[in-house]
């Protein structure tokens, strides 16, 4: 719901739990006034009240203009600005004046132009029935020519503490995913991607607190920027402790050009606050994951078997149906066919971009045997990378024009590949044509989109708004997914860069789940899954159960903990069945079954992390967890004490029988998993009348 009162110029956008309010100052500028706990219209005014007219505050020592909705250039201001602009005749800044106010439901738009130049500027609010999030982004409409430096999607500030601290995930290839808790240091603190993709090395997402937040208690402001490309979010603390940030597309180097009566409307970037610490504030966001962004489908996602890890670049017909065999055994759902299924490709050297079966290990084609998939009960997956091509392909040799690249300049290859241009149209039409033409006609089930490699020499030869192409790249990879989506809308999309390295609101809008990591190790993967938890929901982090030992690692692990770790998230299996013993693959069965049992719960439940390496999911009727250690050899008498159950209630254990009373689960917690038997239990409680 979104409230205005006209005469102090305030709007307050209100939530089932908080109140987001914002003003025009005398100077016309978007003032923020409150974003926490809610208020009334009356209380925010009163906030209001207390703020400056216009410039910096009287008592600020610091004589700076701080706290503005969206930062611009000019006057008292010296921290970064979210609007970078300069005009032909060096001209810079915007001088703000309000022309237009509109409220759709729970849309608010605020329009202004410059008091003296032709450039206008839209704020956009949006609120979710249902929800927390505070939805903002921006939209620049030039009347005469202008280049923008940066244009970022919102600024976002909160109250003044003096112990702020920032949660992000860091990471790289095989350890994406890396939370990171840490005081906000004074300055500011850049996180950014420059590889053109979301990339695994700084997540596109951080949580502030006071740094007296916890699991389950304290207050925990929180933003998520919806893109899929290079971006950078800038966090600031001053002097004077206070704290804001101000992200969006972009990074730092680049120039847009605007021509009179072009527009540029950025990526959303989402707000939340929660006063019940990250866990809380998890569980909000992987509701308005679900629900808001996520496509439409239900909650439960199919249990795929990929033949990556037990073949790589050798394959055959005959190899992958032995496999195929195999993985109907243990009850898989969909068979994936993984890389090297097509053209010349024997290695990572050539045929990337020739998108036809390879003849010799495929000599029917794949309609052969993807029906035998079928046939043996299971749905037939790919392995696709639309978005690269290798030099040693046919495609490379017709269309060499089609990669990034720039006139005198060396085409830097990285994984011996180039990266093709999506922001041409000829690009996108090509890869749609083949894309809906091959999911069409061999009724592919599940895609796993991969893309391998950062942005190098990327430009457009010719254009005139050459660096347009990081923000159209990203937008072309979206149309065409969502006109493969559009043509086949039971296709299930998995995202992948090289491992995480594309995970944001964004792709997730038009896909179903993401290639959490290369990393199949269940020991790395706990914390892998532990940061990717944070933000994005269970249902959305594919996990595979792989061989003993690790091929990345060669760590051993047991069995049992291996699937235990990927039962977690959604899972699958891409280990060599054909080295399985008899004694592991009905184990294996045995474990297939009791996840598909309990899979409604990690998918349709809420999170809970339960200190350690615990992990619960809870609806109204059941609860699953998974406790964790690294070794059997550690010893520990720490119970789990489990949350958000009914203390009132009566759970039983669905493999004992035994019946526990909530109140004692919440406060007692489970038994300690016994010392040298086990390095993982999974625990299903159903709850039960009195």
């Amino acid at each position: 719901m979104i409230s205005h009162l006209p005469e102090a110029r305030l709007w307050l956008l209100s939530t089932p739990g908080t109140s987001y309010a914002l003003r025009l100052n005398a100077a016309d500028a978007p003032q923020h006034v409150h974003w926490g706990r809610r208020l009334t219209l009356e209380q925010a005014a009163a906030i209001a009240a207390d703020l400056p007219a216009s410039g910096p505050a009287p008592d600020d020592p610091s004589g700076e203009v701080v706290g503005e909705e969206f930062a611009v250039e000019g006057g008292l201001r010296f921290g970064t600005p979210s609007l970078t602009v300069r005009f032909p005749d060096g001209v810079r800044g915007f001088d703000w004046s309000a022309v237009s106010q509109e409220v759709r439901g729970g849309h608010l738009v605020l329009g202004f132009t410059d008091r003296a130049r032709s450039l206008d500027l839209e704020l956009h609010y949006r609120v979710r029935d249902g929800h927390d999030q505070i939805e903002r982004w921006a939209v620049l409409t030039a009347g005469e020519p202008v280049q923008v430096l940066r244009l970022d999607s919102a600024a976002w500030t909160v109250p003044v503490r003096r112990d702020h601290r920032v949660s992000h995930v860091v990471g790289e290839w095989g350890r994406e995913f890396q939370l990171r808790r840490e005081p906000v240091p004074v300055g500011e603190t850049v996180l950014t991607s420059r590889l053109g993709i979301t990339g695994p090395n700084e997540g596109p997402w951080l949580m502030v607190d006071a740094g007296d937040a916890t699991e389950e208690h304290g207050e925990v402001w929180s933003t998520a920027l919806a893109w899929s490309g290079s971006r950078r979010i800038t966090l600031r603390r001053d002097q004077l402790d206070r704290t804001s940030w101000t992200g969006g597309f972009g990074h730092e180097g680049l120039v847009w050009n605007l021509a009179a009566g072009e527009s540029l409307e950025t990526p959303v970037f989402t707000g939340l606050y929660a006063p019940d610490g990250f866990g809380g504030t998890s569980r909000r966001w992987h509701s308005y994951v679900e629900r808001e962004v996520l496509p439409p489908r239900p909650a439960e996602r199919p249990l795929v078997y990929n033949s990556w890890e037990a073949t790589e670049f050798d394959i055959s017909e005959g190899q992958q149906a032995e496999l195929a065999e195999l993985a109907a055994g243990l009850g898989v759902e969909v068979f994936v066919v993984d890389d090297a299924w097509f053209s010349t490709r024997t290695g990572d050297h050539s045929g990337l971009g020739d998108w036809w079966p390879n003849p010799d290990r495929f000599p029917k084609g794949l309609r052969p045997f993807a029906d035998r998939v079928r046939a043996l009960g299971m749905g037939f997956g790919l392995w696709v990378e639309p978005e690269a091509v290798n030099p040693d392909s046919e495609l490379y040799r017709a269309h060499p024009d089609w990669i990034l690249h720039q006139d005198g300049r060396p085409r830097t290859q990285s994984r011996n590949q180039c990266v093709l241009d999506f922001s041409r149209r000829d690009v996108r039409e090509w890869a749609v044509e083949w894309l809906v033409r091959t999911v069409t006609d061999l009724d592919v089930a599940f895609l796993k989109w991969d893309m391998n490699r950062p942005f190098t020499e990327a430009g457009q030869p010719g254009s005139a708004d050459p660096d347009r192409v990081w923000i159209e790249h990203t937008r072309g990879v979206y149309e065409v997914v969502d006109r493969l989506r559009a043509a086949r809308p039971d296709l299930y999309v998995e995202t992948c860069a090289g491992g995480g390295g594309r995970a944001d609101l964004g792709i997730l809008a038009r896909t179903d789940q993401v290639w959490t990591s290369d990393n199949t190790d269940a020991a790395d993967r706990v914390a892998i899954q532990h940061g990717f938890s944070q933000l994005l929901p269970a249902r959305t982090m594919g996990a595979w159960v792989t061989d003993n030992p690790n091929a990345l690692t060669a760590r051993p692990t047991p069995l049992r903990y291996r699937f235990h770790v990927s039962m977690a998230g959604a899972m699958g299996i891409g280990g060599d069945l054909r080295t399985w013993s008899d004694d592991d693959l009905a184990w294996s069965r045995m474990l297939v079954e009791q996840y598909k049992r309990i899979r409604p719960v990690v998918h349709g439940g809420a999170l809970y992390r339960l200190g350690g390496d615990a992990v619960q999911y809870l609806t109204d009727d059941e609860v699953v967890v998974f406790q964790f250690r690294p070794s059997a050899l550690v010893r520990s008498t720490a119970r789990t004490r489990l949350a958000g159950l009914d203390p009132q209630a009566r759970y039983r254990d669905e493999a004992t029988g035994t019946v526990h009373e909530g109140a004692v689960l919440m406060s007692h917690g489970l038994p300690p998993l016994p010392p040298f038997d086990w390095t993982s239990e999974l625990v299903h409680l159903t709850r039960v009348p009195r």
